[in-house]
């Protein structure tokens, strides 16, 4: 894909600019490996170190709760009351909502992580369960518990779907160490299970009420890295009610990028879904990459409803091709997306106070072919500063795809 070079140019020059190839990433990455052979198995990740026993830390309202590792608390006359589940995306947001946007029915789960405490909820139990696949839901007591995982959990490929469903009171946190969520069709060490895992229609990979914090996938490679909180390349990727806060990659680099969720290929083209989600949202609540501090994908599309992308950073600086004597970078304040057929369709939602050091500062978008599409429908984007350049008459976006973004 292509992506300018000036820093800030006028409408004409900006107008007049060749585009370069992987703004959001190397379009390699996602190319499709030899179907004689499986694809060369992703490098072991230093976000899995040896297995240990995880955390989980209850919420200070709950300081009576017995804590993980430690021992029951005495008892009490009666249970304590629920704390208010987390709610996550646009309260204002009246789009409506795909089939396929609704949260999934979790009241018969295949597996359940914790036993009533957050003794229970660990990073060991969270692991094993994503590895196993199914329904998955939390019982980690009545207050809101924090799990912070001490590996990486990993989707296996012969796992039909996999549902983590936190019930709007657990956080799943890598700590500021490790990224949180992996699911690669690809990766021959989770399973290859098709000659053509790039265009798998499973795992279908499903994270609602939840909240992923202090993600970090600095320093990954496979696949060109991304993704803090979440990477997915194949099967489908759904996000419901679900926030996503302080999440990072690498903070500089042309191809890297996503710093909540990186993603690479979806069955037949079918789009990631977003629905009622926040990523950021409040003052030191954002996350950032080097590209797409919020979101990044190569070639896949995009349906986002009634959800907040607010506070996120593209942090490179340099473009792509970077310029020369910078690391480049710096697409797509809140998110960047390359590829040649495809769309994104935002509609309900609040995209604001975002930045990109560069290009985009709310939206960046590029179609190699010209037939890709971008619409925002009710809409608000506000206060995106794209500190290099941006579509003339669309602040805070910049646009390379058929006709010009329709927003509203």
């Amino acid at each position: 894909m292509n992506a300018t070079r000036s820093s800030v140019a006028s409408a004409a020059t900006l107008l007049a600019c060749a585009l370069v190839l992987t703004a959001c990433g190397d379009d390699s990455a996602a190319s499709a490996p030899s179907l004689a052979a499986p694809p060369s198995s992703a490098s072991p990740s230093t976000d899995n170190p040896p297995s240990a026993p995880g955390s989980s830390t209850p919420s200070a309202s709950a300081a009576d709760s017995p804590t993980a590792g430690g021992s029951p608390g005495p008892t009490s006359p009666a249970p304590a009351p629920s704390a208010p589940a987390v709610t996550a995306g646009n309260p204002a947001g009246r789009a409506p909502v795909p089939a396929d946007a609704a949260p999934v029915d979790t009241s018969h789960p295949d597996r359940t992580v914790g036993t009533g405490s957050p003794a229970g909820c660990t990073s060991q139990a969270v692991v094993d369960a994503v590895a196993a696949g199914g329904i998955i839901t939390f019982s980690c007591g009545p207050a809101p518990v924090t799990i912070t995982l001490t590996r990486t959990a990993r989707v296996r490929n012969a796992s039909a779907r996999v549902v983590l469903d936190g019930g709007g009171r657990v956080t799943l946190s890598g700590g500021g160490a490790r990224r949180i969520l992996y699911l690669n069709t690809c990766d021959q060490q989770q399973g290859w299970t098709t000659s053509h895992c790039q265009d798998q229609a499973s795992p279908e990979l499903t994270v609602q009420h939840l909240t992923f914090a202090d993600g970090n996938a600095s320093g990954q490679s496979a696949d060109g890295g991304g993704g803090g909180a979440i990477f997915v390349r194949g099967g489908r990727l759904r996000v419901i009610d679900s926030r996503f806060v302080r999440n990072r990659c690498d903070q500089a680099g042309q191809d890297v990028g996503g710093g909540a969720v990186r993603v690479l290929d979806q069955y037949h083209g079918l789009p990631v879904i977003v629905s009622g989600s926040t990523f950021g949202g409040a003052d030191g609540e954002g996350n950032s990459c080097s590209n797409g501090g919020a979101l990044s994908s190569i070639g896949v599309s995009w349906t986002i409803r009634n959800s907040v992308l607010s506070g996120n950073t593209a942090t490179g600086r340099g473009a792509n091709p970077a310029r020369p004597g910078t690391p480049g970078g710096g697409n797509g304040g809140a998110l960047c997306t390359d590829g040649n057929h495809y769309a994104v369709d935002i509609a309900g939602s609040v995209v604001n106070g975002n930045l990109a050091h560069e290009g985009g500062g709310g939206l960046f978008f590029v179609s190699n072919d010209r037939t890709g599409t971008l619409r925002t429908a009710t809409t608000t984007l506000t206060g995106n500063t794209s500190e290099g350049f941006e579509t003339p008459g669309h602040p805070g976006i910049f646009f390379q795809g058929a006709g010009s973004p329709r927003t509203s």
